[in-house]
């Protein structure tokens, strides 16, 4: 093992790693959906070539992009408020400016559907998609976009935005969101609450919804106190009696099932924010809706419910283990045929669905869980809002686990026998310990891990490091498939946490430690007479580390070196594929790494082939599991 990586695994074993797992998800999620869902300022989901492809070949979606665009804002805004990040900053502010740019493009400050750029390739058949709600060109600024405005958009726009002036302490910011909001509802209120088009068109009203109508105007009160505060007072006390009219009509029935997600968009604005005698009768109406919908196993349902009525202790340990189900979740729209698999009450489910089993949508949590069955075709790719709001509502309302496990290489949904994980919590070390010799420890620094399997067995986990915030160990050889319960025993103190185990779980380190970027690799070059030489895969600096290009060059292969965990279990070589830049390569060796416990290593030979490929992506899959991405660049 050379010396770059020797030193990063001495890194690993330190505790310099990415974070908690969930965290980790949820940022990806973040970064992918700025990279492929946001290509014109608001939310949209590619469209891929086909089910296994990642070229994107249009968009759809576009009919609820400003709902969804809204709840993005407010999932960025939550993760502001706890994180304090200047990505996430930055996130909300290309938000507000979505949502800005479909009040802009309308010109009479009705809130767009979505917008297109008119030169988009892909402008006509995200025309065509939503014909039915009328396509508009506006042709000075470029764009068209899509009108018949559902009362959707605007409770979706408005939540995000309301949460946002909250969470954000920006006050630029703040400023952008007050004038938006300003202009979204005088507009609703200049047009006595019709939803106006620009042929005069009313595409709906908010009268028939008192319980929608005071959210917003409650949200506009907020942020712009002199304009509707006293507009508010009085709509309260004509409309406030009325909030549970609507809500009755909800409970009927669980057709439209998205309805509740939007009930629960309103309730959490219009509760929070009210102050007067009024909050009772708002309470009361959210308590009966709430009584109907509380036994979904929906975590969006349940976040909320924390933000209105505080702690819980079974329905946020649900809330936690839902989202740990979604990442269990594909995330393209595959579909779905569970009528032989659970149980089956008339038409639907008799009981809520796995969340991992459940019909995909862009929203998991705005589809009934007892659904059955959904036509996808496996093209298009949800953005993961479902995952990242609920999430850092959590992390805001400190509903959070005593501790959560990953893969120590990379942010993963199991982890494998004989694998280095992750321990990642407070309070978990009473001193900072690592492991000086192997093989390694089962007691450090006052600390012990075991874990039990699905059979019920019991192991203790080799330990490399322990301190209060992580604890990195190899999962015991042995441990059975299936959802695991993982102990720390610290002195006195026990504290337990579940997380799935497969036989394998493949997962790549990077020089940066967050399973990402640059790949923890090193490489030879064979010359004539066998004769080996080094050959620098990356360097590493005060800024970093970055990829050096790999020259190839006829006579002479080279071998790359990639060092990972999870894979040793694998059931056949055959099983184990190496792409890089898409193209499968020839594997030299697969399975443990003789010097350092837990860690694995695949040699694989770069084809002539690849030669100028540049920075490329590197994908490890075993056993039909794909590893995260790493990357190399090849000159």
């Amino acid at each position: 093992m050379r010396a770059g990586v020797r030193f990063f695994l001495l890194g690993i074993t330190l505790g310099c790693s990415a974070g908690q797992a969930a965290e980790a998800d949820a940022l990806a999620i973040s970064q992918n959906i700025q990279a492929l869902h946001m290509p014109y300022g608001t939310v949209l989901d590619p469209i891929y070539a086909s089910a296994d492809s990642t070229q994107i070949t249009g968009y759809t979606r576009c009919g609820d992009s400003a709902l969804f665009t809204g709840a993005y804002l407010a999932a960025e805004a939550f993760r502001y408020k706890v994180t304090q990040s200047a990505d996430a900053l930055n996130n909300v502010t290309k938000a507000v400016a979505g949502l800005k740019s479909l009040a802009d493009v309308t010109g009479t400050n009705l809130l767009a559907r979505c917008l297109v750029p008119t030169s988009s390739p892909y402008a006509a058949s995200i025309a065509s998609q939503e014909a039915s709600n009328r396509i508009y060109t506006n042709s000075s600024a470029g764009y068209i976009w899509v009108g018949n405005t559902s009362r959707d958009e605007y409770t979706g726009a408005i939540f995000g935005l309301g949460v946002a002036y909250d969470m954000v302490d920006d006050a630029t910011v703040q400023a952008s969101i007050s004038a938006l909001v300003t202009r979204l509802v005088r507009f609703l209120t200049g047009n006595n609450w019709s939803v106006v088009m620009p042929d005069g068109s009313s595409s709906t009203t908010f009268l028939v919804r008192p319980d929608e109508l005071l959210a917003l105007l409650q949200v506009g009160r907020h942020v712009n106190s002199g304009q509707f505060g006293t507009y508010y007072d009085e709509e309260r006390i004509l409309l406030s009696l009325t909030v549970s009219a609507p809500i009755l009509v909800d409970d009927a029935d669980d057709s439209s099932y998205f309805k509740f997600n939007l009930d629960y968009m309103t309730f959490y604005n219009l509760i929070r924010l009210e102050s007067s005698s009024a909050k009772s009768l708002y309470q009361d109406a959210y308590s009966m809706f709430r009584s109907y919908t509380a036994g979904d196993q929906n975590a969006f349902f349940d976040i909320v419910d924390h933000g209105l009525n505080g702690a819980n202790a079974d329905r946020d340990a649900e809330t936690l283990e839902l989202l740990d189900q979604w990442l269990l979740r594909p995330r393209r729209d595959l579909p779905v045929d569970l009528t032989n698999t659970v149980a089956v009450c008339g038409s639907q489910a008799c009981k809520p669905i796995p969340v991992p089993l459940r019909v995909p949508d862009e929203f998991i949590w705005q589809v009934s869980p007892y659904q059955l069955t959904s036509g996808g075709t496996g093209l298009i790719e949800t953005g993961g809002i479902d995952y990242i709001l609920p999430f850092w509502m959590a992390q805001y309302y400190s509903v959070t686990p005593a501790f959560s496990v990953q893969p120590s290489a990379a942010a993963g949904v199991a982890v494998a026998p004989g694998e280095l994980a992750s321990l990642y919590g407070s309070n978990l070390a009473g001193q900072t310990a690592s492991a000086s010799a192997q093989p390694l420890p089962i007691s450090l620094g006052g600390v012990s891990v075991s874990v039990t399997d699905a059979s019920g067995t019991a192991r203790n986990a080799p330990l490399l490091y322990t301190s209060a915030g992580q604890i990195n160990f190899e999962v015991p050889d042995g441990t059975a498939a299936g959802t695991a319960t993982f102990t720390i025993t610290n002195g006195s103190t026990v504290t337990t946490a579940t997380f799935n185990v497969l036989t394998t779980a493949p997962s790549l380190f990077s020089m940066n430690g967050t399973g990402t970027g640059v790949a923890a690799a090193t490489a030879v070059e064979v010359q004539t007479g066998n004769l080996q030489s080094p050959v620098t895969v990356f360097q590493c600096g005060s800024s970093g580390c970055v990829a050096v290009p790999i020259t190839l060059s006829a006579g002479s292969p080279v071998y790359l070196t990639l060092y990972g965990s999870g894979i040793r279990n694998f059931s056949s070589i055959a099983n184990v594929e190496v792409t890089i830049n898409g193209v499968s390569v020839p594997i030299q060796y697969a399975g443990p790494q003789s010097s350092f416990a837990g860690l694995d290593q695949v040699n694989v030979s770069l084809p002539a082939s690849l030669e100028g490929s540049g920075l490329v992506n590197v994908i490890l899959t075993v056993d039909g599991r794909a590893s995260n991405t790493v990357q190399v660049d090849i000159q």
